[in-house]
């Protein structure tokens, strides 16, 4: 097993490589993986550099600590709304996270989401870009973004791909968590396993698929994402710009001040 850390201990994202898979773990347990900045440019130059490896057949995505990934990190979009240029950031964030996804979706070969905990917001995004997913017990599934004065928008459009418009609504306007077994039933997790087999069932997957023909795989992908997904690229730009327009109102400003707050929101 090759393992590949990015930059120094700072590092938000690791690698590693056990053929026929290569891991990318999100590796900021202390913010149950939160996506920063950094994190999604250290992810997206993770698929990169795996897409570049011959011996890897698929890539798993899963999480250090107990969380996959709790969505973006938000105490760094509160601080961008107290600093200069704030809209310009915030435009350049979601159109960062936009091209993740895109990423994910356009990659020639399978992802596999090992989903060894909660996956909320930006990260329940991450494993609707997966194309295929084993999750846990603990792993809930949800976007609260309406609870904190935002808005999904980069996500829905896949959310709705994935599982209807009807669920999709359904999930997006409560904004609640739904359990495991609830985000199997709706087609979300394709199989549930203990959190210690998670990733040894990932690998199981990626060695059955790594059988097929590279080519096949590829075209495969292709044709569910980018034909009968014709839409996704233009509907997922449209939501970046509400996700960012969301981000500037005044509650948004309440809502991640209550978040972070510990609070209700008091909302205007």
């Amino acid at each position: 097993m090759i393992e590949q850390n990015y930059d120094s201990a700072g590092a938000h994202v690791r690698i590693k490589t056990h053929a026929p898979s290569g891991t990318i773990i999100l590796d900021r347990p202390a913010a149950r993986n939160a996506l920063s900045r950094q994190s999604m440019g250290e992810l997206k130059r993770a698929f990169d550099d795996l897409h570049q490896e011959r011996r890897v057949r698929a890539v798993i995505l899963t999480g250090a600590g107990s969380a996959f990934c709790s969505g973006i990190d938000l105490a760094e979009i509160q601080a961008t709304s107290e600093s200069d240029g704030s809209m310009t950031q915030w435009h350049h964030d979601v159109v960062q996270y936009k091209e993740l996804l895109e990423t994910m979706l356009r990659f020639p070969r399978p992802i596999i989401a090992a989903v060894n905990g909660p996956a909320v917001g930006a990260g329940a995004g991450l494993v609707l870009a997966s194309d295929i997913v084993v999750g846990t017990e603990s792993a809930r599934f949800g976007f609260p973004e309406v609870r904190r004065g935002l808005v999904a928008g980069v996500a829905t459009p896949l959310l709705t791909f994935r599982m209807g418009a009807g669920r999709a609504a359904n999930l997006l306007l409560t904004g609640r968590l739904m359990d495991a077994h609830q985000a199997e039933a709706w087609g979300i997790y394709h199989e549930l396993v203990k959190l210690e087999h998670v990733w040894a069932r990932a690998h199981q997957v990626a060695t059955e698929v790594s059988s097929a023909a590279a080519e096949s795989l590829q075209m495969t992908k292709r044709l569910v994402n980018e034909t009968i997904g014709e839409l996704l690229r233009t509907l997922m730009t449209a939501g970046a710009a509400v996700s960012a327009t969301a981000r500037t109102t005044e509650a948004a400003s309440e809502g991640l001040a209550a978040f972070l707050e510990g609070r209700e929101p008091d909302w205007p």
